[in-house]
């Protein structure tokens, strides 16, 4: 185990062998994601294309992220727009090869319910408080609301989220499939790394293939499945695992 911790650090990276742990760090800004943070994402996202793990993302004193930096976001202008800074950085994230978990504790508002989104699976606790007020602030959530929160709780509902930029609590959330479980403060990251300890117990190419196949578009499949099925199928992993269950079995 492996902990960074550095002044002034947006982002404190835990790193075990199976997974790694990402704690937005700006305590003092609520975790708010500055340019600093979404450097730091890039730089991790990079060890995780490399050397693939499971991440959990997670956020420090209670807070996920309350937003993108509005000072930040304030002086930035078209070109800054054109660019796709949260946005690009959210895509890599969601295309990472193994699991993403976001553990959301408090709030996770604008880009931090972005983020929040471009996880694969999403717990939190009773203190939720989720949503994408950006109309309100004069501009759109662009970093994948707009085509990832349908996908998650269907247009109908997503729709009018975006459009009112209402803030979701956390037992409509549970109940919209916006989150998949509740869990207390203290609780939050044991059942992160439980969700991981289940996840790891599991082939790592499988795991891979399912998070591959379970993201193409609809006319990919199931040309997709079959091939990702055929190279599983010639895999010495998949050879031993069948082995010991059905030697399991016969005992």
């Amino acid at each position: 185990m492996h902990t960074e911790i550095a002044p002034e650090t947006p982002v404190l990276i835990e790193r075990r062998p199976d997974r790694v742990i990402a704690t937005l760090h700006r305590p003092h800004k609520r975790n708010a994601i500055d340019q600093a943070t979404i450097d730091a994402l890039h730089l991790l996202c990079a060890e995780l294309e490399e050397t693939p793990r499971t991440l959990i993302l997670t956020g420090a004193d209670g807070v996920f992220a309350a937003g993108a930096d509005i000072a930040q976001l304030r002086e930035r202008r078209a070109a800054d727009a054109l660019r796709g800074i949260n946005a690009n950085a959210f895509v890599r994230i969601a295309e990472l090869p193994m699991p993403v978990i976001a553990a959301i504790d408090g709030y996770a508002l604008g880009g931090g319910a972005e983020l929040a989104y471009a996880a694969d699976i999403r717990i939190a606790t009773p203190a939720l408080a989720i949503g994408n007020p950006e109309t309100g602030l004069g501009i759109i959530a662009a970093a994948g609301a707009s085509w990832r929160l349908k996908e998650i709780v269907g247009e109908a509902r997503a729709i009018e989220l975006l459009l009112t930029g209402r803030t979701v609590k956390a037992e409509e959330a549970l109940r919209i499939g916006l989150v998949s479980a509740i869990h207390e403060s203290a609780d939050l990251l044991t059942a992160a790394e439980a969700i991981a300890d289940r996840i790891g117990r599991n082939d790592p190419a499988a795991t891979i293939a399912t998070k591959r196949v379970f993201r193409a578009p609809r006319d990919r499949h199931p040309a997709v499945d079959l091939e990702a099925q055929a190279e599983l199928f010639e895999s010495p992993e998949k050879f031993r695992r069948m082995t010991d269950f059905l030697e399991r079995r016969d005992r």
